[in-house]
Parts: structure tokens; C-alpha cells; sequence
């Protein structure tokens, strides 16, 4: 049996493996490590403030702004850089020094991207006419790349990456490659070149947003971590749920859920948060693999919980092209919902093993009260948010535009909460396994590091709030200001508390600075594996676009799944698990969405389900972060059996027990589309809350086997029933009546016209395909026009001709809105003409929610069948 600190060293070797880096060469070498991380930081910074335009007008030199429109070139320079510093090549590489063949390789790398910095102005001027010197640049940085992405990535991004590689030079030779993509191939310099010279490879969407966006979220994950913001997270939440039964494991989910907020990374969640909840799991009996398993499920969550989600969710900003705060808004009721099913697992777990919670000093808060202090939370946060716009409207006079004002309001708010927080004990970090469990006090715990949620407050608040005389920010920016002001709390509330204290202020200062610098060298770190992973998924986005790939692999996965959406749903959940294994959660979404997004849109359309995109990003999103705990290579479960001792394996496999519900909620979704508040009005968003979460903990008591008391079979075929009929009342009711009135030819037309304005019209239109020419049909909605149901097909783009009681299409024009799903898929001058087969519109019907009632009388009929076998109370 191994000590504690030897767990802990093991389980942060790991997370150096997988995202920070195992190397750390002595002296001067690792100085230099230490340099660039905070060189890198700092340049980000840099690029995302006003100090390049303040600079370049003091100086009349533009170099100073010019360097912002090259930041990605410079931004991937630095992650070569320290991927060939920070992570040995192969395992018998050298972990005290960096050996001559990675200095060489270091060179060749920067010197690659820096290429296209110092030469920019000669390559602009021959488009597509790429030099000798260009493609050899090219050649170099594309192999160092490859280099950098299995050193710190390992091998599956690599082949992945190849083989995309491998099809752009040889695709050509393919006759049935051709036939669907009409891809003659592509020779070395036209190839080399769109991937390096141009911004539609490496350099593209994937690393620009890497560049603009991710980095300054993963440094303010760090800053704020490494100031203690982390720490208070966990303690807070410990404070609140550790007294109840099985209280740590359920601070466990709670305070995995605050820091995934802001890790962004599944591993690291799990280690920051399991070194604390781990060890008292077990102390108060949960076995070492359903401790690590609580730790696993909540930690991969974490990227899911709004507002700062995982990397990926800022790339989803930029692929389905809505605002940041539209993938909030959708993201965050299938995020709860997830959450608090987790922590119901985690009660009823409780309840099979009898268990109990941590002592706690002082009163003790009821479960009542728990709830009450959660919802009162949320209405505080509301009632606090309606008065600084209040607030900042009846200031708006004194302050204008100007961002001192804000600052000065804020400078004034952090001093009172610092005096505040001085008054109270400082907020430790217990790691002692052998002192006996308890549970902290809530008031000091949450009062003494009040001030840790100012910038996570400024970040939300640029994010999300609009008034008459202030716009939303970009996320970029305010993250840029969340940091900004996370960087200043990092530095100053040691000594302002220490002031306050009348303790030591110049070690208190020290020590902050110490945080500050760690907090930049912690973020680049991080941010290594984000930033070669971005690189090379640009390759395979490079690949499709000059190519046209993603056909490919979309007709032979159609083709398997028999044009059937369900099993389609399934292949792409099981590609995207299994991709997981081996790539990070960002690299993975970029792959399976570029490559299948448009196929589930595709096959949903021909059966009539008229999918939206961002339904398809949220599903796909979410299987690449449950890769993170399924074996037999989900890292998170095997960093967290490092931490609870127990067995990787089965830790995983429990693990993905736990997360049952969150792989059912993308399939919801899908289907549901409620469940992500697309067109749902306030009060309608609350009523699919409670009963998508009460269908939620019904589904988690099926899979546990226990409700009120251990369940037997048929009673949790009955909840799994009871559950189904809660999330898809509307599947019975199409089996009594028929959802759509359908017309075709003339009758078509009336029938549009017979709808209300802005009413959804669905549109089947069938035709040949443009590549194939094989009949296909798809579905579009559109908004009615009252009276007129040709006008409400023009205003679309679609003109239509009737001719034997059909109505043909004529091609839409391009910038027309249904241009980019009809023009380019059918073939508008073959044989056969493209027609709109049948225009359905909403059945009048009963409402879907009247099913809700026999499936809560049966409900009721379990509990009071289970009722008397209980043997223990339910709290």
C-alpha cells in the first residue's frame, strides 16, 4: 500500500502526460521552458488588449498592430516550440534535458511558422504560385507538426491526420472517389500550399479561434486556480453537501461542476478536485472505484456546464456561426439536468450502502434548506444582476462609455469583499486523511473567498448582458477583461488581506506574485495539447475543403446505416467514443462534426426530421467529452484511480455507468429539441425543466436499480417507461393521430395559404442528386405568409411551376436563404425535374403534455408499491 503523497505525485504525473508535459530539464534549459510558457502568455494578452493600436500610433511603427493579424503563425510557433521541449519524443527520451535532435526539430518548427510572419508581404503577392522556398516551409512545418502532435497527443491524431494526408495526394486515383467528389487530385505544391500558406488548413477556423479565444479561458482557469479560487470552489462545496448522506461525494459533483467551468480540461478537473474528495469518499465507505467513478463522471461534465464550457464550445461558436451566448443558452438545461441526476446517482448510491455524511461544527443545514439556498442562489444572482443594470443606467450620466468607471465600481466592490474576507479564517487546503472527516462551515467558507467570483461575475456579465447603452462582448474580450481583473486579484489579495490582518505584506506580495507566474506558465502549459491539436485538426478541415472528403465517409456511413437516423445517431456516438480515446475533446469535435454534422442533417432531412445544427454540434460535443471516462483509454479514469487507488478499468466502466444519463441526453435532443430552449418561451423552458429533470432521476433510479427501495426488474422497466414517456409524450400521441396535414400539387399551395403568418410549413421536395443522380428527397421549413402560400415559397428563393398536378423548382439563386441546402444538392437540368412532393403543416390535436398524466399516475403507482419495502429514510 502506497502513501498519500506518492498516490498524489502519480496521479500529477499523468496529468503532466496527457496535458502538461513530462519533461522538466534542470538549469538553464528549464528556465527556458518557464520563459516561453509566461512569453506566451503574455503575448496573448498582449494581442487581445489595446496596447498593439496604443503602441503603433505613440511609435508611428505598425509592426506593433500588424503582429495581431498575424497571431495564429506566432501562436502555433509557441506550442511547437514547447511541445518539443516539454514532451519527450519517444519513452527512453531524456526527461532532465532536451536532447540535440529537439533543438533541431525546435528550430525547424518555429522557423516554419515564423516563415510566413517575416515573408508575408512576398507570399501575398503570389497566390496560389507557391515558391520552391514556400513549399519546402511548407513540407518542414507539416512533418514538425506530426512531430509535435504524437510527443505531446500520441499516435491516433497523427494517423488521423495522414490519412486525410494520404487522400488529398492519392484520392484522385480512386474512380469511385471521383464519381461522388469529382476530385481529380491534387499535386505536392497545390497541396502543401492549401495547407500551410493559406488560412483553410493548418491556420484555419479551428486555430484562429484557438488563438483568439480558448488560450485566454485556459489561462483564466489557471490564474484563478492557482490564486485559490479553485481551492474555495471545493470547500464551498463541501460546506454545503458534506454533512449530508454521502456528502463528499456529492461535493464531489458539485465542485466539479464550479471548477469545469473554468479548467476546460476533464484530467485536470479530476485531480484538482479528487485530491480532496477522493480520500473522504472512501473515508466514510465508498469503495475506491465508485469513488473514482463519482470523480470521473463529474469532472468529464464539467465541459459541458455553461458559462465557460470546454474549448470546443468556442469553436461551435464559430462552425454553426451563432453568438457565444446562444451555445450558453442551449447548452445549459441538458448541463443541469445532467448535474443534479448525478448527484441523485450519488444519493441513491448512498442509500444501497448506508451511508453516511461528515461531521460538521456548528448547525447543521437540512436538505430542505439546501434546496431552499440553491433556488434562492439563482434568484439572488437574477435580483443582483437587474440591479447593477439598474445601476449602471442611472450612471450612465457620470460614466458614459467609459471603462474607468466600471473598473473603479469594481476596485471599490473586491476592497469591501477583501475587508470581509479578512475577518474570517484563511480558507485551507486539508489534505490530512488521517485527521477525522468534517465538513467546514459554510458562512466563513463562502464569505472568505467571496471575492474569487468578481471576475467569473465580469466574465458572465460582458458574455450575457445587453442593456440599451451596452452591447454583449465577444468572448474573446471578455475573457480578456475576466483575466485581466483575475490577474490583478491574483497578485493583490495576499497582501490587502494581509494589510487588514496587520500580518507580513511584503511575503504576502511575494507570494502572489509567485501565483501570478505560475498561474502564466500553468496556462500555456495547458494549453500545448490545444494548441497542436487545433493545427492538425486544420488538416483534416483542409482536407475536406479541398477535397471534398466529408462525401466520402458521409456515403459509406449512410450507407451502413440504411438511411435509418437512429443508427446513424449510434455510429457517429460510437466513432466519436472511440476517437476520444485518443484525441483531446477539441480535436475531436472538430473531426467527427466537419465529417458527419452534415450527414445527420442530410439523413434527418430525407426521413422528414428537419435536425438543427446546433443539435448536431451539442451531440457530437457531448460523446467527445464522454471519451474522456470510457475504457480502456479514458485518461480521466485512470488519473482518478490514481488518486482512490482502485482499479482503472473498473473505475471507468463505472464511470460510464454514472454517465448512462448524459450519453442518453444527445440522443434527446436530437429529437426533442426543447430540451435545448430552440423557439421555447420562458414560462414553457421552466415547465420542460422539471419534467426533463424529473424523467432524468427517474432514468438514473432505473439504471441503479434502487427508487424508494432497491427496485426489482419489472419496476425498473416500468420507471425506464415512465422516463420515456416524459421526455417524448409526443411519440404516443403520433400513434393515435397524425402529426402533419399533408398536400401535394395545387392543394399545396391552399394549404399554405390557410396558415397563420410566421406558422412552420414543411416543404418535402424530392429530386436527382447533382453527384449521383439517384432520386433523393429532403425536407425545409419555412415561415408561412397568410393568404398567400407563393409568396411565403419566394421570399425563400423557391420559384415553383405547376405542371400535371406537380409543382416543379426551379433552381434557387445564390444569397438566396435556402441556396446553400437546395442549390448545390440537386441537379435542376437532368431527365428528372426537382419537385416539391408534399407541404405539411401542424395537425390540430390534443396537446402532447396530456400523456404526462398516465405516466405520473404510474409513477405514483411505483412508490406506492415501494413505499413499504423501504427500510431507510430517503434523506
Amino acid at each position: 500500500m502506497v502513501d498519500q503523497p506518492s498516490t498524489e505525485r502519480t496521479a500529477d504525473d499523468m496529468v503532466a502526460e496527457a496535458d502538461t508535459g513530462a519533461r522538466n530539464p534542470v538549469n538553464w534549459q528549464g528556465t527556458l521552458i518557464i520563459g516561453t510558457c509566461i512569453a506566451w502568455s503574455l503575448f496573448q494578452l498582449y494581442i487581445a488588449s489595446r496596447i498593439p493600436g496604443l503602441l503603433a500610433q505613440a511609435t508611428g511603427l505598425s509592426i506593433f498592430a500588424n503582429i495581431v493579424a498575424q497571431a495564429r503563425f506566432v501562436h502555433l510557433a509557441f506550442a511547437l516550440a514547447l511541445a518539443t521541449m516539454a514532451f519527450p519524443l519517444t519513452k527512453s527520451a531524456p526527461r532532465d534535458r532536451i536532447p540535440a535532435y529537439d533543438w533541431a526539430l525546435l528550430v525547424l518548427g518555429v522557423s516554419a511558422c515564423l516563415y510566413l510572419v517575416v515573408f508575408r508581404f512576398e507570399i501575398a503577392s503570389r497566390p496560389g504560385l507557391w515558391s520552391t522556398t514556400d513549399i519546402t516551409m511548407s513540407a518542414i512545418g507539416m512533418i514538425c507538426l506530426m512531430i509535435a502532435v504524437y510527443r505531446s497527443l500520441g499516435l491516433p491524431l497523427v494517423i488521423i491526420a495522414c490519412i486525410f494526408v494520404a487522400f488529398a495526394f492519392f484520392g484522385g486515383y480512386s474512380e469511385w472517389a471521383r464519381n461522388i467528389t469529382n476530385y481529380g487530385g491534387s499535386s505536392l505544391s497545390k497541396a502543401l500550399g492549401h495547407y500551410w500558406m493559406q488560412t483553410e488548413g493548418v491556420f484555419g477556423v479551428a486555430l484562429g479561434v484557438s488563438t483568439a479565444m480558448i488560450f485566454l479561458f485556459v489561462l483564466f482557469g489557471a490564474l484563478l486556480d492557482r490564486a485559490g479560487g479553485g481551492n474555495w470552489f471545493i470547500q464551498v462545496a463541501i460546506a454545503l453537501l458534506g454533512a449530508l448522506r454521502g456528502g463528499p461525494a456529492k461535493a464531489s459533483v458539485l465542485s466539479s461542476m464550479m471548477t469545469g467551468m473554468i479548467s476546460g480540461s476533464s484530467i485536470a478537473n479530476t485531480v484538482t478536485t479528487g485530491t480532496f474528495t477522493s480520500p473522504l469518499m472512501k473515508r466514510i465507505g465508498f469503495p475506491a472505484e465508485k469513488a473514482g467513478a463519482v470523480e470521473v463522471a463529474s469532472s468529464t461534465n464539467g465541459q459541458l456546464t455553461p458559462p465557460v464550457m470546454g474549448a470546443a464550445a468556442f469553436l461551435m461558436v464559430e462552425y454553426v456561426n451563432i453568438p457565444y451566448i446562444d451555445v450558453v443558452k442551449h447548452a445549459f438545461l441538458p448541463a443541469v439536468i445532467s448535474y443534479i441526476a448525478l448527484l441523485y446517482i450519488v444519493h441513491l448510491e448512498s442509500l444501497k450502502m448506508g451511508l453516511k455524511g461528515l461531521d460538521k461544527p456548528g448547525r447543521r443545514i437540512g436538505v430542505l434548506m439546501i434546496m431552499i439556498l440553491f433556488l434562492s442562489g439563482f434568484i439572488l444572482l437574477g435580483v443582483l444582476t437587474f440591479l447593477m443594470i439598474g445601476l449602471r443606467t442611472l450612471l450612465e450620466p457620470i460614466m458614459g462609455n467609459s471603462i474607468y468607471a466600471a473598473v473603479a465600481l469594481v476596485a471599490v466592490l473586491y476592497l469591501v469583499l477583501l475587508k470581509i474576507s479578512a475577518s474570517f479564517p484563511e480558507i485551507k487546503e486539508d489534505k490530512d486523511t488521517d485527521a477525522p472527516p468534517t465538513a467546514p462551515r459554510l458562512t466563513p467558507t463562502l464569505i472568505g473567498g467571496l471575492y474569487f467570483a468578481i471576475p467569473i461575475f465580469i466574465l458572465v456579465w460582458n458574455l450575457m448582458v445587453r442593456t440599451d447603452t451596452l452591447d454583449r462582448l465577444s468572448p474573446a474580450l471578455s475573457a480578456f477583461w475576466a483575466t485581466f481583473f483575475m490577474i490583478i486579484i491574483a497578485l493583490t489579495h495576499r497582501p490587502i488581506k494581509a494589510a487588514f490582518r496587520g500580518h507580513d505584506v511584503g511575503s504576502e506580495a511575494r507570494a502572489g506574485w509567485a501565483d501570478f507566474v505560475q498561474g502564466l506558465i500553468l496556462g500555456a502549459r495547458n494549453m500545448i495539447g490545444i494548441g497542436v491539436a487545433t493545427g492538425a485538426a486544420g488538416i483534416i478541415v483542409g482536407t475536406i475543403s479541398l477535397t471534398g472528403a466529408h462525401q466520402v465517409i458521409g456515403t459509406v456511413i449512410e450507407v451502413i446505416s440504411g438511411g435509418n437516423l437512429m443508427v446513424l445517431l449510434i455510429l457517429v456516438a460510437v466513432l466519436s467514443l472511440i476517437l476520444g480515446m485518443g484525441l483531446p475533446t477539441t480535436a475531436n469535435y472538430i473531426v467527427v462534426s466537419s465529417l458527419m454534422a452534415p450527414v445527420i442533417i442530410s439523413v434527418g432531412a430525407q426521413v422528414g426530421l428537419v435536425v438543427p445544427l446546433i443539435a448536431v454540434h451539442m451531440f457530437v460535443f457531448y460523446f467527445g467529452i464522454l471519451a474522456d471516462d470510457t475504457p480502456p483509454v479514458g485518461l480521466a479514469a485512470y488519473a482518478a484511480a490514481a488518486i482512490s487507488r482502485g482499479d482503472p478499468i473498473k473505475t471507468g466502466l463505472q464511470g460510464f455507468g454514472y454517465d448512462i444519463r448524459t450519453a442518453l441526453l444527445p440522443f434527446l435532443f436530437i429529437f426533442n429539441t426543447d430540451l435545448l430552449l430552440i423557439d421555447v418561451s420562458f414560462g414553457h423552458a421552466i415547465f420542460v425543466f422539471f419534467i426533463s429533470l424529473l424523467a432524468m432521476l427517474l432514468f438514473a433510479a432505473a439504471t441503479q436499480g434502487y427508487f424508494i427501495a432497491k427496485s426489482r426488474i419489472w419496476e425498473s422497466v416500468v420507471l425506464l417507461f415512465i422516463a420515456f414517456m416524459l421526455f417524448r409524450p409526443g411519440f404516443f400521441l403520433d400513434m393515435v393521430e397524425e402529426p402533419y396535414v399533408s398536400a401535394s400539387g395545387g392543394a399545396a399551395i391552399e394549404l399554405m395559404s390557410d396558415e397563420p403568418d410566421g406558422a412552420d410549413i414543411r416543404v418535402m421536395i424530392e429530386g436527382p442528386d447533382f453527384d449521383t443522380g439517384q432520386m433523393r428527397p429532403t425536407t425545409v421549413v419555412i415561415p408561412a405568409v397568410a393568404g398567400d402560400g407563393e409568396t411565403a415559397l419566394s421570399d425563400q428563393g423557391l420559384t415553383v411551376m405547376e405542371e400535371d398536378g406537380r409543382l416543379l423548382l426551379d433552381e434557387p439563386f445564390p444569397g438566396t436563404p435556402l441556396f446553400d441546402q437546395l442549390g448545390t444538392e440537386y441537379d435542376y437540368y437532368g431527365d428528372n425535374p426537382v419537385v416539391i412532393s408534399a407541404v405539411e403543416v401542424e395537425n390540430e390535436r390534443i396537446a402532447k403534455e396530456w400523456f404526462f398524466i398516465p405516466a405520473l399516475l404510474l409513477l405514483a403507482g411505483v412508490v406506492m408499491i415501494q413505499r413499504p419495502r423501504a427500510t431507510q429514510p430517503a434523506f
